[in-house]
């Protein structure tokens, strides 16, 4: 079948809308019709090749759809069914799964070569070269091919555009607070860029119930945001200096937790000098694998210091959304408001830059 998609065939290059070949799905395999797609930061490392999965591929792990077609031996699925999609796969069996971190589950390191579980492609430009996928998913397409792995199925009442951010920004940053660095009622959290991510982190210590909730940022428009969303101080990082105003909001203590939502050493090195003794640093932002944090080593021990890391909500994931919804059904988690601009398919690179602007908290794509 034909489809039209976003492919990426060169780093710091515009996405280019084509018709492309998409075979038919193999076993284990399933025809999804994307509805929607986010646009997140990490979209955009892969355009800029801060992030490099292998050329051409076609961008975006935030998606939400139908199921069109099921291949041989798909059993957790069928069509008709409204899917999330998850950009790491779940298999279920592997170290990692059987301790429920199925954000860890060994077919991510498959998927991020953008091929099949057999190595293979299933999209194909015109001329028949092999597209890849981000994520396994590649939702910036108005149909693909992914594995039965990558499939969450949800109730057919949620938005698909709610739930294409749903499978990123949301289970990303309040996975984050609750099940990574736990924060505990009461306590103070900084949060270092409010974006998607960030504004998530923030109504995830809402539902933790800290008693101080401090938004750095350089925009205002997304500290506003910020407030709405739960933050009781916010810091405009462009006109002030960050650690002297925590300190200044914290009585010279520093915070309990401090989150790194951008995936830079300027930023990361920020949140650690906003901990308090004892406190906890996480990093959220994925920067590119060539840089490097450094902080003094001494500061660990003496400091009671710890430095940790998040990835896709550091739990699992075929639960967490499923519950993180429900919530978001009961009015205890904002989504909606979440989204902040609307985009065709035509109009992605506009949607992409707007991003790298900071003008939406998420942007999405609407398919017909």
């Amino acid at each position: 079948m034909k489809t039209r998609a976003a492919v990426l065939y060169a780093y710091q290059a515009p996405l280019k809308i084509e018709e492309v070949d998409l075979a038919e799905p193999k076993e284990k395999e399933v025809l999804v019709r994307y509805k929607s797609a986010g646009l997140c930061h990490s979209d955009w490392s892969v355009i800029n090749g801060v992030l490099q999965p292998p050329l051409p591929v076609v961008p975006g792990h935030e998606g939400a759809g139908v199921i069109e077609k099921i291949g041989p031996g798909v059993s957790s699925v069928q069509p008709g069914d409204h899917v999330v999609l998850l950009w790491v796969p779940v298999c279920g069996e592997c170290y990692f799964c059987r301790r429920g971190e199925t954000a860890l589950c060994v077919l991510k390191d498959k998927t991020r070569s953008g091929r099949m579980m057999d190595d293979t492609y299933r999209m194909t430009t015109t001329e028949g070269q092999g597209i890849g996928k981000m994520g396994g998913v590649g939702s910036f397409s108005e149909y693909n091919v992914v594995n039965e792995e990558n499939l969450l199925v949800i109730d057919k009442d949620i938005p698909f555009d709610v739930a294409a951010v749903a499978g990123c920004a949301l289970i990303t940053g309040v996975g984050a607070v609750l099940n990574k660095a736990k924060v505990r009622q009461g306590s103070s959290v900084a949060v270092v860029g409010v974006g998607g991510v960030g504004l998530n982190i923030i109504q995830g210590a809402v539902l933790a119930g800290a008693g101080q909730i401090i938004a750095v940022d350089l925009l205002d428009h997304k500290l506003d945001l910020a407030k709405q969303f739960g933050a009781t101080d916010v810091i405009n990082a462009a006109d002030q200096d960050i650690v002297s105003k925590v300190m200044a909001l914290t009585n010279q203590i520093g915070v309990d937790y401090a989150f790194e939502a951008i995936g830079n050493v300027a930023t990361a090195e920020t949140a650690f000098n906003l901990i308090r003794r004892g406190g906890h640093m996480i990093m959220v932002g994925i920067p590119a694998k060539d840089q490097k944090f450094c902080v003094s080593l001494a500061e660990l021990p003496l400091m009671d210091k710890t430095i940790s890391g998040s990835y896709y909500g550091s739990g699992d994931m075929t639960s967490d959304i499923i519950n993180f919804l429900e919530m978001y059904k009961n009015g205890r988690i904002l989504l909606d408001e979440l989204i902040t601009d609307r985009y065709s398919l035509e109009h992605i690179n506009e949607g992409m830059h707007d991003l790298a602007a900071g003008k939406n908290a998420r942007g999405v794509i609407i398919y017909d």
